[in-house]
């Protein structure tokens, strides 16, 4: 399957990295947050901010220039990752794969949003 193309990538590179940095820089601070920081909320809260963090990572990721599959990649990895990281010591924080799927699924859903508006765009362009 052909990747979509827009020139949007040419006329909004540096803010497209600037954006997928700083959704880097977020998630650094949401997923290694030591336990004593991170504030208390209702069940299922947590599974809401990993999709929506995830899905903000792809989407920036792809604005920014970074090709499907290796973002999805690479993502999939920092994921699980961070869980694993979450458990150590320093942060007192616990490993859940309940966790990881829903950074998975905002992954997939990132990429999906990305595909979509960008189809929508090269329909504009015609």
């Amino acid at each position: 399957m052909t990747e979509p193309t827009t020139s949007s990538f040419a006329e909004h590179g540096a803010l497209a990295r600037g954006a997928f940095a700083v959704a880097v820089l977020v998630s650094l601070a949401v997923l290694f947050a030591p336990a004593s920081d991170v504030p208390s909320a209702p069940p299922g809260v947590d599974k809401v901010v990993h999709l929506l963090l995830f899905a903000a990572l792809s989407l920036t990721g792809r604005w920014a220039g970074v090709r499907r599959g290796v973002l999805a990649g690479l993502l999939v990895v920092y994921a699980a990752l961070s869980e694993l990281l979450q458990s150590l010591d320093l942060l007192n924080r616990s490993t859940s794969v309940a966790d990881w799927l829903a950074d998975v699924v905002g992954v997939l859903l990132g990429l999906l949003l990305w595909d979509l508006l960008a189809r929508r765009r090269a329909m504009r362009a015609r």
